[in-house]
């Protein structure tokens, strides 16, 4: 811009960088010391009062600069071109052109516009900041909730395995240490291997199955290729979660979970539905007001915002939940993947799945 109307770039690029040393001091003095100080202490008074002085300061400085260095050079540039050249600005003594009203507020404008773009543009990546660390925080504390809630149900079935004396017991601590390591250390990103995220989903089914053994009907199936794909982590794991303790726990006799896993090179979708006990029987709790529920819902709107649908179907004797998320990305052809042959296969009559 101070090139428009000189003999090129390179003598608006000098002018520019004689005053260079102002527009640096000024901004960092702002945005390192007045603002810190100040500013985030909420002494507006003095904030105030601060800017006022390093504005009448610096715009002293840029004013200087000019008359003693960027002025006099400018105006013998300039006269090589035209020797009949002339310019008021330059005319009178140093203190008459400084006190000048009309070229201190030229440098007033001049030494501000630069400092306070430079500090629209560091206040808008601080705000950027904040958000994103608020964001995090709000997503490590939804993580954290799931760790206790999963904990205890899974401490609950081993505590019942060993209450008979099972010789599952020490399977069943294997399986657990092997969910307890993958949630404490591999969990602190913000995405994991779906293939290990399904991996602990099968090693909490597993320990479900010994729990009910033979009067829980259970299908699982997974289709696709789920080696390469990426996940935020224990997304899929509340919903498995919530079929088991709301509607298998909670049911007398017949009780099914049906789970499908479909892996697309683009997409996922699971859904998980389960039989559910009368009304007598659940002591009229809903399925919705679980903390599990809940707890997906606000993570899948703060790391897959624009990118999932995710839905609930609560019927009279089935409830069930589709999570479809389409930002995944994965090149592996697709193949299908049956459940192991410890799980009976069940077969769900008109229920949408």
């Amino acid at each position: 811009m101070f090139s428009v109307g000189l003999s090129g770039y390179f003598l608006g690029f000098k002018l520019v960088m004689m005053l260079f040393p102002i527009h640096l001091a000024y901004f960092y003095t702002v945005s390192e010391v007045i603002i810190p100080k100040f500013l985030y202490k909420r002494n507006f008074v003095a904030l105030f009062l601060s800017f006022m002085l390093a504005s009448t300061f610096f715009t002293s400085c840029y004013r200087l600069i000019e008359i003693l260095f960027a002025d006099p050079y400018l105006f013998k540039q300039l006269k090589l071109l035209n020797p009949d050249f002339r310019w008021k600005k330059i005319e009178g003594t140093i203190s008459e052109q400084f006190f000048n009203g009309q070229y201190m507020i030229h440098a007033l404008e001049q030494s501000n516009s630069i400092i306070w773009g430079g500090l629209l543009i560091k206040f808008v990546g601080m705000w950027y900041e904040r958000k994103q660390m608020a964001l995090n925080s709000e997503l490590n504390f939804l993580k954290a909730q799931i760790h206790p809630h999963f904990l205890f149900n899974t401490l609950n079935n081993l505590y019942a395995l060993t209450l008979n004396n099972s010789p599952a017991s020490p399977g069943v601590v294997l399986d657990l240490s092997q969910i307890l390591r993958y949630m404490l250390y591999e969990c602190n990103t913000d995405y994991v291997p779906l293939k290990k995220d399904v991996e602990i989903i099968k090693n909490y089914i597993a320990l479900e199955q010994l729990r009910h053994g033979d009067k829980l009907d259970l299908n699982l199936k997974i289709k696709g290729e789920i080696t390469g794909q990426q996940i935020a982590p224990l997304l899929m794991i509340p919903l498995i979660e919530n079929a088991f303790k709301h509607g298998a726990s909670e049911m007398i006799e017949d009780a099914w979970i049906n789970i499908v896993l479909e892996v697309e090179p683009t997409s996922i979708k699971l859904k998980v539905s389960n039989s559910k006990p009368l009304e007598h029987h659940q002591g009229h709790r809903s399925h919705f007001g679980k903390i599990g529920l809940a707890n997906v819902r606000k993570r899948l709107d703060l790391i897959y915002p624009e990118t999932h649908h995710f839905t609930v179907h609560d019927q009279e004797e089935m409830f069930a939940v589709i999570l479809h998320i389409e930002s995944m990305s994965n090149s592996m052809p697709s193949k299908e993947i049956k459940s192991t042959p410890s799980f009976t296969a069940l077969t769900v009559e008109n229920n949408g799945l």
